[in-house]
């Protein structure tokens, strides 16, 4: 259960009850993905990406709003640089010293995705964020996770539902103390020619933090998106003209190279025209390509039974320009998919003056790259180096990019019915429309309480979470079933986020901590008379307890020692012991401070029974009413009634009972205990 409150005072972290969202990159923007959770004493950062519009540091996001250090958990949750581009410079360049984790096939696509990046920046700019050489020393900070396979970390509990999207891509639920918490990530709900579709997860997490990319644009069919597809490139070819497409060397690369290739089997008068995966990872990708199959569809992992998909007959890889013969129509794929640089940006450069070419955007681009800007058909570019060109060859859009549309997005969100959504990876705009469009989705329905929010970066969203604290009963504590009502008491331990209650003598057993006793001993010198103590000590605890000439025990647990003129005090340090240690002090300097001593101390008085039942009578029946109570009766046994309902009074051992009404017999018990400790004097005991 959530509440909207202000804390009243400082409470420490891990017992505070706020959860704080905070993006520090992917707030109302699609790039540089980095989430911060902290709950309960945990930080957990959720991806770690760069920028592709931006450079150099600039392209990183806000963490200098964190201290590395304090960081519990960092989860990535799959390989495209906008959500694991600067881990290689926060794991080797930052105070980091907190667990990493992604998947198997992630982390091996990410070794070599973020190694073509490198040799990528090299050429763009000279603000290098990391070397290969860091790169390369990252990959032992690096764990891996299976899906669906449960973590605990620093008392952080968490697993890996697949997200689609890309091979690899995971969704991460998140426990902290019983509050559950689910990050998309990148995802996708439809199935495509080689990934299956993101699952469902049968938890309902607190809160879900969504991307929101394509807001409330619904996609088009995938046949109807793949038709249109290779009709364009056939038609680019058919003119005499160059296609190029511009993608990252994987992801969204791999589901085209199935579309062409199958393409081109079907069609015989295309096999002189020549494919070219251009990329410097081509081999190696293909080889994780082909290692992960069985983490693919179902539709794959039958095929390969009879022959692998990835081992393409109809198209050669090309390593990089150098090894290109641009003698006439092809269809060249390459990297990087938003030509900020690289050899997607050179062919481009190259190609743009020629109308009879054509270039086809296949996926998301983020502003600020040369990609977003053709969108917009300006009549001229800027080349890398700075020189105007026109621009002639034809720009088309087809989106393949495997992020969740309107519907996806909102049948998800329907199935899982989180109280909380946080909008993440997405433009101010389209995030702006998809929460619009969520809360009249919801607003007329009585049965979901559904809040939505679209934080900006660095701004932290605040929710909390009340749980309920249960401690589990071990070791000799739990060897009998208690009655109820009947109070445990024993040492309440707590491991993360678990409490457990025992018996100190069990302590060794269950922890690392054992037991001990604090004894204290105070001295305090002493010149009054010994019987005026005495008398002052009985008139504050009662009875003492003489245990030899010398030793007198007070409160049955402090003992009083006399030698000479010394007076030493010893206890077993407890709250309550300390309390009278205190009283016993009191007691023996006013006999010290005392000028004038009485000669003649008065005798202990014992309490007058029959004044006690005249008064207990009184006070029944001014609670009750004149007939609840006897007038006469007699011996130590009473009774009152009220409503049909009787009390028994025992007045020797001043017990109640009833067996009609608990909290009637609790009521005349009460009465009774306070009215006999008024009368009674201090040396009565009962």
């Amino acid at each position: 259960m959530t509440t909207k409150r202000k804390p009243e005072t400082q409470v420490p972290a891990e017992e505070s009850d706020l959860l704080s969202i905070r993006p520090l990159g992917a707030g109302q923007e699609v790039g540089r993905s980095c989430i911060m959770l902290e709950f309960k004493g945990k930080k957990i950062m959720l991806d770690c990406g760069i920028h592709p519009g931006l450079s150099g540091m600039d392209a990183l996001p806000f963490v200098d709003l964190v201290e590395a250090d304090e960081i519990d958990l960092l989860l990535i949750s799959h390989f495209h640089l906008d959500h694991c581009g600067a881990l290689p410079w926060f794991l080797q360049k930052t105070s980091f010293k907190g667990r990493c984790f992604m998947t198997h096939a992630t982390k091996a696509i990410y070794r070599w995705l973020l190694s073509d990046y490198i040799k990528v920046s090299n050429i763009a700019t000279e603000q290098m964020l990391y070397t290969e050489s860091d790169l390369e020393t990252s990959m032992d900070k690096i764990e891996t996770i299976n899906f669906h396979e449960e973590k605990d970390v620093f008392g952080i509990k968490f697993w890996a539902y697949n997200a689609g999207h890309v091979l690899g891509a995971a969704m991460f639920m998140i426990e902290i103390a019983g509050v559950k918490i689910l990050y998309t990530g990148d995802f996708s709900r439809q199935e495509d020619r080689h990934l299956m579709a993101a699952e469902i997860p049968n938890i309902h997490p607190d809160v879900l933090i969504t991307e929101s990319t394509y807001g409330t644009h619904i996609h088009e069919k995938r046949e109807d998106r793949e038709g249109r597809f290779t009709n364009l490139v056939h038609e680019i070819v058919n003119r005499g003209g160059r296609c190029l497409i511009p993608v990252f060397a994987l992801g969204r690369a791999q589901e085209l190279l199935l579309i062409l290739d199958e393409y081109w089997s079907q069609h015989p008068e295309l096999h002189e025209i020549p494919i070219y995966y251009a990329s410097s990872l081509a081999k190696k990708c293909m080889a994780v390509y082909q290692t992960y199959v069985n983490a693919m569809n179902d539709k794959i992992r039958r095929q390969i039974a009879i022959n692998n998909p990835f081992v393409f007959k109809h198209i050669s890889n090309l390593k990089g320009i150098d090894h290109f013969e641009d003698i006439g129509p092809c269809v060249v794929m390459a990297s990087p998919g938003m030509m900020q640089s690289g050899l997607s940006r050179e062919l481009f450069e190259s190609w743009c003056t020629d109308a009879k070419n054509g270039v086809i955007i296949a996926g998301y681009c983020v502003e600020g790259t040369l990609a977003k800007t053709i969108l917009s058909e300006p009549e001229e570019i800027t080349t890398m180096s700075g020189q105007k060109l026109p621009l002639k060859m034809s720009v088309d859009y087809i989106s393949f990019s495997a992020h969740t549309d309107y519907q996806q997005t909102s049948e998800f969100i329907r199935i899982l019915k989180p109280p909380h959504v946080v909008l993440v990876h997405g433009e101010q705009n389209e995030m702006g429309r998809l929460k619009a469009a969520l809360q009249r989705e919801y607003e007329d329905d009585p049965n979901t309480t559904m809040e939505i929010h679209n934080p900006r970066n660095t701004v932290a969203v605040e929710l909390y979470f009340r749980g309920e604290k249960t401690a589990k009963v071990m070791g000799t504590l739990a060897m009998e079933t208690p009655n109820p009502g009947q109070k445990l008491s024993g040492v309440l331990v707590k491991r993360n986020f678990n409490y457990h209650m025992l018996a100190p003598c069990d302590l060794s057993k269950y922890t690392d901590m054992s037991m001990s006793q604090v004894i204290q001993r105070q001295s305090v010198y002493f010149s009054a008379s010994l019987p005026v103590l005495k008398h002052l000590l009985t008139q504050i605890a009662g009875n003492l307890e003489v245990i030899d000439d010398k030793k007198l025990r007070v409160f049955k647990n402090i003992d009083v020692t006399i030698d000479g003129k010394i007076v030493m005090m010893e206890w077993i340090a407890t709250p309550v012991n300390d309390m009278y240690a205190d009283s016993v002090l009191t007691a023996i300097l006013q006999a010290e401070m005392m000028e004038h001593p009485p000669k003649m101390l008065p005798a202990p008085t014992k309490m007058d029974r029959m004044h006690f039942k005249e008064c207990l009578i009184e006070m029944l029946q001014e609670m009750f009413g004149e007939d609840s109570v006897p007038k006469i009766f007699k011996g130590e046994k009473l009774y009152v009634t009220v409503d049909g309902k009787k009390a028994h009074i025992d007045l020797l051992n001043l017990e109640v009972t009833s067996k009609d009404d608990e909290i009637f017999q609790q009521i005349v018990q009460t009465a009774v205990t306070k009215l006999h400790q008024s009368l009674a004097p201090p040396c009565d005991t009962i």
